[in-house]
């Protein structure tokens, strides 16, 4: 029985947001309920696409159409390369990007989207694997296909239960779980995905380092004898973190913060002649030059720590690197 709907008139805004609300937790259900059906087929068609010689061909029709652009970037982005096919325009002339080796992700609601069909056809003769991504199991396209994944909802959102809307977000985030699949199969890496994003905001985060930013040539450091009038120097000069070295290589044995000063001033009066090797933090937090630069920010962050010690695989001193300097250079 179709839902009694009110008239606009009647709506008020409290109405209309229960009605958000609903759409929101009906959804969310319907995404939950995908994972216990993932298994054997699913895992198939991890290994179908990763295995395959050629390309991902994605196709579908209407709103599934627009789910399988998506699918398609989606996959291509980290590492497994695809391209969408437009049902229609592939009986009309573009099946030349179909090869043998290929592998073909169909999405459809119904399992049996006419416009589909010549194309189902087409990949069938040609011996190319399908993997059908379809909203019911007892279908054309489900018979034709290697591998069926159920996407099935048990209603949409839409209160006539008509207009593609749970279904579509469940056939999502099903792309989702397979794209991310694939890249933990493939080995596929934060430097990777850099390479493959190397524009704006992102392609900062990605390939941005910390020898980029760290201070090198001119970084404080102070041998464990020194004393805490000669650190008080540096704290105010260079930012409030000194990394205390031995010997002539420089390796690192301990830092002092500003926050180390200001406990010790907390706790003796008479502090300037203290050896900095008595107030030092034995077990400082480093990183490599190499390291990205967003995770210098977050071992910074998880830590509540404003500047970290350069070091290399010895622990020998190479520079620092501030906090400040991290986030105005867009590292996060």
């Amino acid at each position: 029985m179709q839902p009694v709907l009110e008239t606009p008139a009647a709506l008020t805004g409290e109405a209309l947001l229960e009605r958000a609300r609903a759409v929101l937790v009906a959804e969310a259900e319907a995404v939950a309920s995908l994972a216990p059906r993932l298994g054997d087929d699913f895992l198939e068609a991890v290994r179908l696409i990763a295995e395959c010689d050629g390309r991902v061909i994605v196709s579908g029709v209407g709103k599934s159409g627009l789910v399988a652009r998506k699918i398609a970037a989606t996959l291509t982005s980290t590492g497994t390369p695809a391209v969408f096919l437009h049902a229609v325009e592939g009986l009309h002339g573009d099946l030349g990007i179909v090869g043998r080796g290929d592998v073909a992700v169909l999405v459809s609601k119904s399992g049996e989207t006419e416009e589909l069909g010549g194309l189902v056809e087409y990949l069938s003769r040609l011996g190319v694997s399908i993997v059908a991504m379809l909203g019911r199991g007892a279908s054309s396209i489900a018979r034709a296909s290697r591998v069926v994944l159920d996407c099935s909802v048990v209603q949409e959102a839409c209160p006539f239960d008509l207009a593609p809307t749970t279904s579509t977000t469940a056939t999502l985030a099903m792309g989702d779980a397979l794209a991310v699949a694939l890249l933990l199969r493939k080995g596929f890496s934060r430097e990777d995905f850099a390479r493959l994003h190397p524009g704006g905001a992102l392609g900062r985060k990605l390939t941005l380092r910390v020898r980029d930013l760290m201070i090198g040539e001119g970084a404080p450091c102070l041998g464990a004898g020194a004393t805490m009038r000669e650190c008080v120097v540096l704290l105010a000069e260079k930012r409030g973190t000194v990394p205390i070295v031995e010997g002539p290589e420089r390796r690192i044995v301990g830092v002092v913060t500003a926050g180390d000063l200001t406990r010790l001033m907390e706790r003796e009066d008479d502090f300037l002649g203290r050896a900095v090797g008595d107030v030092m933090n034995r077990a400082p937090k480093t990183i490599s030059p190499e390291a990205l630069a967003a995770a210098a920010v977050y071992q910074m962050e998880t830590h509540g720590i404003m500047a970290l010690p350069v070091v290399d695989d010895e622990r020998r001193l190479l520079g620092i690197v501030h906090l400040h300097d991290l986030l105005r250079a867009g590292a996060v």
